[in-house]
């Protein structure tokens, strides 16, 4: 038994075919092609370092309007979401 050699398995040199190599590194990297304009993707370990980056990204963002629309659909889904488990507003009002 100890006598028959198995036979090696064969090793082929694999370079994808649409792939240029410009220092763009490993083509089998699984990356997220917006992860490089994003401060919150990266090595954060805790909670508070996360949620940090997230509110200094969603304070420094460039496009207030956006924010403002999240802002308002936000408080809308909030209203819908009172209504259906019918809230009492009167509290609110004297």
């Amino acid at each position: 038994m100890g006598r028959i050699k198995l036979p090696k398995n064969k090793k082929y040199s694999y370079t994808p075919r649409y792939f240029d190599d410009k220092g763009q590194g490993n083509p089998f990297e699984i990356k997220h092609k917006l992860d490089e304009f994003r401060s919150t993707v990266g090595a954060n370990k805790d909670l508070k370092s996360r949620i940090n980056n997230a509110l200094n990204d969603y304070n420094n963002n460039e496009n207030r309007e956006a924010n403002r629309r999240v802002l308002i659909i936000v408080g809308i889904l909030v209203l819908i979401f009172l209504f259906i488990i019918d809230f009492d507003f009167s509290i609110f009002f004297s």
